[in-house]
């Protein structure tokens, strides 16, 4: 295939889907670029309109010059390998998954040497960033290629994102214990429920605020941040013991 470059006005920028996070990058970029998306469910005529995207076939959307892959990690390397067949030369790939290490090595290895690659981390979703994304958090990996560092200066200007320039493995540490242990204590504590809702001190309605940050998210991310990140096995083993020897010294 003659891979050739073309030049636009506009850029494009493909989402990868469409799902609660998809649907957020649309709300936030499609002021500043021409998007279309894909999704292995069709997307409702009015719900593209609504963020202000159109809707296209697989191929169709890789092509663009910014890639966004925000499907699951269990069709990750299907998706990055379907993109790596008809990407452009010099376009973007984006990732936007919670953990880091094996979307970058699969990225590496299976998409063309004349893309740029670049892993993030949201450090926020859809009910986080339901008041707008000013002031929030995002982790950057530089992979391949050299634009990241305008890509990271655009999330920094325009959408004035805190942009954290960090690498995989770094990242996956951090997240163990930042992501691994809120999400695992969401689940015990609403495990517990009904929790007091009238009674409480202003500690415990700010732990209640941040389960409900996480609560609705979709199973597959609790999945990835607990099972995917190398170190979560070994930050929640830790916590657990830790939790039992403290029980064990009150039991006394």
């Amino acid at each position: 295939m003659n891979r050739q470059n073309t030049r636009k006005t506009r850029k494009t920028l493909g989402i990868i889907g469409f799902g609660a996070f998809g649907q957020l990058i649309g709300l936030h970029l499609h002021a500043y670029f021409e998007l279309i998306a894909y999704d292995p469910s069709p997307i409702p005529a009015d719900v593209a309109a609504e963020f202000g995207v159109s809707s296209g076939p697989l191929n169709v959307v890789s092509q663009s010059d910014i890639v966004v892959i925000a499907s699951p990690v269990a069709t990750f390397e299907r998706v990055v390998t379907s993109i790596a067949a008809v990407c452009r030369p010099g376009a973007i790939i984006v990732d936007v998954g919670s953990v880091k290490t094996q979307p970058s090595e699969i990225m590496k290895r299976l998409l063309p040497d004349d893309v740029n690659i670049i892993a993030t981390h949201p450090l926020f979703g859809p009910q986080s960033a339901k008041d707008g994304v000013r002031g929030l958090k995002i982790a950057i990996c530089p992979i391949q290629g050299k634009l990241h560092s305008r890509f990271a200066a655009f999330l920094r200007k325009e959408l004035g994102l805190e942009v954290i320039i960090t690498t995989p493995d770094e990242h996956d540490r951090d997240a163990a214990i930042v992501q691994g242990l809120t999400h695992l204590i969401a689940k015990v504590l609403l495990s517990m429920e009904p929790l007091p809702s009238r009674m409480t001190t202003k500690s415990f309605d700010l732990l209640s605020e941040g389960i409900s940050m996480v609560q609705n998210d979709a199973p597959e991310v609790f999945e990835a941040i607990e099972k995917a990140n190398p170190y979560a096995e070994d930050v929640r083993r830790r916590f657990f013991n830790l939790a039992a020897k403290l029980n064990a010294e009150l039991e006394e």
